[in-house]
C-alpha cells in the first residue's frame, strides 16, 4: 500500500471532489497555507488539518501530526470541555452548576492560552459558552441565536442557512445549522427550521454524497429534523427520518446520538398509533441512557412513559 503524506492526502481528495484551495480554507485561514501544506512546505496547526479533513468528509482520527506544547494543552482543554458539556447536558438541574461552572472556568484557560486570529478556537469558545449559559442562568432564544450565528459566521462568512452546503462543511460548522434550526423550532419559528434541516437532509439523499462518509453529520441532522417535524405534528415523516438516523447510527457506529433517536422512535410510534412499537423503543432507549449515566435522559423517558402510556417503568 502507497503511503502518503497528509498534504498530498488532503490535495488528492480535494481534486477528486472538485474543491479549490480557496473553497477549503474559507473563513479558516489563507489559500497560501493549503498550498503549503499540500507541497509539504508547512504543517498547520492540528485545529486547521482536523477542519480541513472535516470539510472534506475524511477521517480525522487517523492521521499523525507533531504537536506543539500549546497545542497539546489546547487540545487537551478542548476534550475536557466537550466532556463537559455532554455530563452538563445528561445532568439533571441541581447537578448542573458544579459542571456548568468548571466548564466555563476551563474556556476563560483557553482563550488565554489560543491565538487572537485563531477563527476555530473562537469559534468553538462561542459556541460552548452558549452551551454551558451564563453563571446565572441559561442565554434566551434570541441572545443564544445571535450567539450561535455570530460563532458560524466566524468561519462560514457567507453563509446562509437555508443553502447550507454540507458538503464543505466541518463536523462543527454542522452542528451549529442544526443547533440554529433547533433554536429556530424553539421560538415558534419551525417552518424556517423546516427549511433548514430539508436542505441538509436533501444533500444527504445526493447521488455523490456517500453515508460512510458524512455518517456522523448525517445521523446528527436526522435527530434534529425528526424533532421538528414532531413538533409539527408531521408524524409519518418523523418515523421516516427517525429510522434513518438510527440505521446510520447502528450501521456506521454512531452511537453517541442512537438513545436520542431511539427515544424520538418511540415517540413517533406513540403518535403513529403502535404502542408496542412504541414500548419496545422507549425501553431500548431508557437502558442505553441508564447504562450510561444520562439521568437526564432517563428521567425524561420515565416521565413520558408515564404521560403518554400511564405505566412505570419496568413494563
Amino acid at each position: 500500500m502507497k503511503e502518503l503524506f497528509l498534504g498530498e492526502y488532503i490535495r488528492q481528495e480535494r481534486l477528486k471532489q472538485g474543491v479549490t484551495q480557496e473553497q477549503l480554507c474559507e473563513g479558516i485561514c489563507e489559500p497560501i497555507t493549503v498550498s503549503r501544506m499540500e507541497n509539504g512546505k508547512q504543517t498547520p496547526s492540528y485545529n486547521r488539518i482536523r477542519a480541513f479533513l472535516q470539510r472534506l468528509s475524511l477521517p480525522d482520527d487517523r492521521y499523525f501530526a507533531v504537536l506543539s506544547e500549546n497545542e497539546l494543552e489546547i487540545k487537551g482543554l478542548q476534550d475536557e470541555i466537550r466532556a463537559d458539556a455532554v455530563r452538563f447536558s445528561q445532568a439533571v438541574p441541581e447537578n448542573q452548576l458544579d459542571i456548568q461552572a468548571a466548564g466555563l472556568q476551563k474556556l476563560e484557560k483557553l482563550e488565554r492560552l489560543a491565538e487572537p486570529d485563531d477563527r476555530i478556537i473562537r469559534q468553538f469558545i462561542l459556541t460552548m459558552k452558549i452551551t454551558f449559559g451564563k453563571p446565572d442562568g441559561s442565554y434566551s432564544s434570541e441572545e443564544a441565536l445571535e450567539g450561535l450565528l455570530e460563532a458560524l459566521h466566524i468561519t462560514v462568512p457567507n453563509c446562509n442557512p437555508e443553502t447550507f452546503n454540507l458538503g464543505l462543511s466541518s463536523l462543527d460548522e454542522t452542528s451549529l445549522i442544526c443547533q440554529i434550526a433547533y433554536i429556530y423550532a424553539k421560538m415558534g419559528q419551525t417552518n424556517k427550521a423546516l427549511d433548514i434541516y430539508h436542505q441538509l437532509f436533501k444533500y444527504t439523499q445526493s447521488p455523490k454524497c456517500e453515508t460512510s462518509r458524512y455518517a456522523e453529520k448525517f445521523a446528527l441532522i436526522a435527530l434534529g429534523y425528526t424533532r421538528t417535524l414532531l413538533l409539527t405534528k408531521r408524524y409519518e415523516d418523523a418515523l421516516e427520518i427517525a429510522k434513518f438516523g438510527q440505521e446510520v447510527c447502528v450501521k456506521y457506529g454512531q452511537y453517541q446520538f442512537l438513545p436520542k433517536l431511539l427515544a424520538l422512535l418511540g415517540k413517533c410510534y406513540f403518535y403513529n398509533d403502535e404502542l408496542e412499537n412504541c414500548k419496545e423503543f422507549y425501553r431500548a432507549a431508557y437502558c442505553l441512557y441508564k447504562e450510561t449515566g444520562n439521568d437526564y435522559g432517563r428521567l425524561l423517558i420515565e416521565n413520558e412513559v408515564k404521560e403518554k402510556l400511564n405505566l412505570k417503568y419496568p413494563f
